[in-house]
């Protein structure tokens, strides 16, 4: 307990990734990779608050080409991301994790609705809290939902576990020459246009100071190896040495 780098943690995991090789659906055999390490950090006394996409089952206007609406589309991306927390919350229950699920939008029967002293209460006690539903507004990401709740719990990072192992110069599948980077600045991942985050995201973490680590969620074992300390990924922040 005591070699923990990261205390309090913020546990960004894409809808897509929990969709497995298909990227779409639930594959639980990832679900419980995921969580069974989740629950390990848990154990070790990390606080662990989790946001998660809903790509695996909606995609905002991606998936509804036939629909010109953007708010409702990202409502049901937000319905969508309450799935997934469900999912999470099952199998981590299971590992005999006590976990809070909250959502931005209120749905009382199934979850607790978002209160940050609430949310940081349950952390105190060791639960794993999981946020769903976004911000509860449309036009802003779960990466943007990620950094909010980041700011608001005082997490000491955030990790964004991706289908990708860190920031490169390019992207990795398009461009061979790509380079990764070991550490990088907010201010160069906005003039550089690279797809850590979306930009929003990306300036709000920066105007708070939130380090982001990116890294591949394809080993789950990342997720304790970086609270630890070990240099996995790719760190963003105010400033590289």
């Amino acid at each position: 307990m005591s070699d923990l780098k990261y205390r309090r943690v913020l546990l960004k995991v894409s809808g897509e990734a929990l969709g497995g090789e298909a990227g779409r659906g639930l594959d639980f055999d990832v679900i419980d990779k995921v969580c069974g390490v989740v629950a390990r950090c848990a154990a070790e006394g990390a606080q662990v608050g989790i946001v998660v996409g809903g790509g695996n089952f909606w995609r905002g206007l991606k998936d509804g080409k036939g629909m010109k609406e953007r708010v409702r589309a990202d409502h049901m991306g937000m319905l969508a991301t309450a799935i997934n927390c469900l999912a999470l919350a099952d199998v981590l229950e299971q590992k005999g994790v006590e976990v809070r699920v909250q959502t931005a939008i209120e749905m009382r029967s199934i979850a607790e609705p978002y209160v940050r002293s609430r949310a940081i209460r349950h952390l105190e006690k060791g639960r794993v809290v999981i946020f769903g539903c976004g911000t509860g507004c449309p036009f802003f990401s779960t990466d943007t939902t990620a950094v909010l709740r980041a700011a608001e719990i005082d997490a000491d990072i955030i990790l964004l576990a991706k289908n990708v192992d860190g920031v490169y110069s390019a992207d990795p599948l398009k461009d061979p020459g790509a380079v990764k980077y070991d550490s990088i600045t907010y201010d160069d991942v906005l003039a550089r246009h690279l797809g850590v985050m979306d930009s929003t995201a990306t300036s709000l973490c920066m105007d708070n100071n939130i380090p982001i680590i990116l890294f591949a969620l394809k080993d789950p074992e990342n997720i304790i190896r970086v609270i630890h300390g070990e240099k996995i990924g790719t760190i963003v922040k105010e400033e590289v040495k």
